[in-house]
């Protein structure tokens, strides 16, 4: 009896280590799958800032280009009013030089 005693013991233990093996194993392939599920979702965020910042850098160049148009147009605007009070100032003049 004792040797099937001592076989059976060495049937639990080999059931025993072989099963902490297998959810060893099993736990390292869900390790590993949640890993690369995680770099997959860091590399598709990283892919959308580097398309957030491209699609800012173009609205910045367009503020800048849009600003300089602004300031042109206001220069215009601000030389035709000029020569407008000019003009206006001219005609006052010749008015009270009339009366």
């Amino acid at each position: 009896m004792t040797h099937a005693a001592g076989a059976e013991e060495l049937g639990v233990l080999v059931g025993a280590v072989g099963a902490a093996g297998f959810f060893s194993l099993m736990i390292v392939i869900v390790w590993q799958v949640a890993a690369t599920w995680r770099a997959r979702m860091l590399a598709a965020r990283e892919e959308q800032y580097k398309e957030l910042a491209t699609r800012y850098a173009r609205l910045l160049e367009d503020t800048v280009e849009l600003q300089r148009r602004t300031t042109d147009e206001q220069r215009h605007l601000l030389d035709e009013l000029t020569q407008t009070r000019l003009a206006v100032g001219s005609m006052e003049k010749m008015m009270r030089e009339i009366e």
